[in-house]
């Protein structure tokens, strides 16, 4: 998988929102100024070509619809920001968010839950061994 542009991702945001979709749909909810039909048509071939992006044909016409789930590429643009961003570790990222995102109480509970809630899938995990 392939870091997207900030075009291709917007595209892809819509057709994870839209589930399916031909070029016009994509079109009116990228606003405006609207950008030319061709273009979108070309970005989404592009996007096709990568695997991000299938297609159902009817004649001429091209019903779009992701070929890569919002999870999947979450997934693998979080890695790879971790990576180029915090030395690939993920405590980095929460020290840094802690540190200067100025996080309530509400927050670092939540956050403190889920780290608990993580470490006892881990003993769970540990012990079926």
């Amino acid at each position: 998988m392939e870091t997207l542009t900030k075009t291709e991702e917007k595209v892809m945001q819509i057709l994870w929102g839209i589930k399916r979709g031909f070029v016009k749909d994509i079109i009116e909810r990228l606003g405006e100024p609207e950008p030319p039909y061709n273009t979108i048509s070309s970005l989404v071939r592009i996007l096709e070509k990568k695997g991000f992006v299938d297609h159902k044909a009817y004649g001429k016409t091209h019903e779009y619809f992701p070929a890569i789930s919002k999870m999947a590429y979450r997934s693998f643009t979080f890695k790879n920001f971790v990576a180029n961003y915090f030395e690939g570790e993920p405590e980095k990222v929460l020290s840094y968010m802690v540190k200067e995102e100025n996080l309530g109480q509400t927050e670092i509970q939540k956050m403190l839950e889920l780290l608990d809630e993580k470490e006892q899938q881990q003993n769970i995990k540990n012990d079926e061994h």
